[in-house]
């Protein structure tokens, strides 16, 4: 069996790593800050001091999430198709097409501009073009499918071939082909470097000083390539010039992990951890308070400073989905976060959490 997925450090349903359910939190954070600020930046034409940490945190958000999501997968890569498509493939596309059909229940419409014709187009189409935020839970299934179909391809040719696509101006206009390109290279690496990771996290634990200094000397570097215009037409920043924006992602994610890694140790770390913990939840179900908090906002004339606007819609649309998902545990709606067993391709004995 390959080992290239991490092993001493493994984790079961009952038994997580800190540092990961931390970096996850704090990704998932930067997610919704990204589409809450923007969204309301969008809504009343101006900008705040969060447009800037967005912008800093662009060239790892998703890079250093899609990477923590390959961390695990070498658990079940070499196990049938059937076991290991109901934990990877199954368990993903449950919860886009559930939440599909709740996002197009109040997208749909307005979307289709009131034309049935263009209803039932829209909707169709959601099933290859994924929906709004979904695209990363979409992608997960696909990136687990191609991983499991590329495993006898020697690790550093298929990651060489992953770089090369990243590095590509793919701009086909479907999502799930230039997200692809875009971020696979990432996913890879978190499957195929595992053990590396989890060492350099471990490493970098043990020496906060020297891990600090790093962190400090990387964002700056990141926050002068993510905010410097570079000039040519279709990179808006030099952190999106082609090589540097793959390098970006890697530092970036890195820095996630070590940063991750330091915040554990501490009480600082349990907001994110839970966030991390529950990072699906959030990210399915935090497009309607937010979009609920900015119409609220804007309507009312609450708006002042825009940055404390965005960080107060960000709150609300973080911990939202969180006491959703509380109450609805054990109850009839449970199905909004939980996979129920009928949805499964093995048999279990217990319900299988949605992160």
């Amino acid at each position: 069996m390959r080992t290239t997925a991490f092993d001493s450090a493994s984790a079961t349903d009952a038994t997580r790593v800190a540092w990961v359910d931390t970096a996850k939190g704090l990704c998932i954070i930067l997610v919704v800050m990204m589409h809450s600020t923007l969204g309301l930046g969008e809504a009343v034409g101006r900008e705040g001091w969060l447009h800037t940490v967005v912008a800093f945190a662009k060239p790892f958000r998703m890079p250093d999430f899609f990477l923590v999501s390959g961390l695990f997968l070498g658990r079940v890569i070499d196990r049938d198709w059937r076991s290991y498509g109901d934990r990877r493939v199954v368990h993903f596309l449950y919860f886009y097409l559930l939440w599909f059909l709740i996002q197009f229940a109040f997208k749909g419409w307005g979307l289709a501009g009131g034309d049935p014709a263009e209803l039932l187009r829209q909707f169709a189409l959601g099933f290859v073009e994924p929906l709004g935020t979904l695209w990363f839970v979409y992608l997960l299934a696909i990136f687990s499918v191609a991983t499991k179909l590329l495993r006898r391809v020697p690790p550093f040719a298929l990651l060489g071939l992953a770089a090369a696509l990243q590095t590509m101006p793919v701009h086909t206009g479907w999502t799930v082909v230039d997200e692809f390109a875009a971020r696979y290279v990432y996913f890879l690496v978190g499957y195929l470097l595992a053990p590396a990771i989890f060492a350099f996290a471990a490493r970098v634990a043990t020496r906060p000083l020297a891990t600090l200094a790093g962190l400090a000397a990387w964002a700056l570097a990141n926050g002068i390539l993510a905010l410097t215009p570079a000039g040519l037409t279709g990179y808006p920043t030099l952190a999106s010039l082609p090589l540097v924006s793959l390098a970006l992602g890697l530092a970036g994610a890195g820095a996630i992990v070590a940063a991750a890694s330091l915040l554990a140790r501490t009480a600082l770390a349990r907001p994110f951890r839970y966030c991390g913990e529950h990072s699906i939840a959030i990210y399915l179900a935090f497009f309607l308070p937010m979009a609920l908090t900015r119409v609220a906002l804007v309507k009312l004339g609450l708006v002042g400073d825009v940055g404390w606007a965005s960080a107060f819609i960000t709150t609300v649309a973080v911990v939202v989905p969180l006491v959703l998902e509380r109450l609805v545990q054990d109850t009839r709606l449970s199905f909004l976060f939980t996979r129920p067993a009928a949805f499964r391709l093995m048999p279990v004995s217990r319900l299988a959490p949605a992160a």
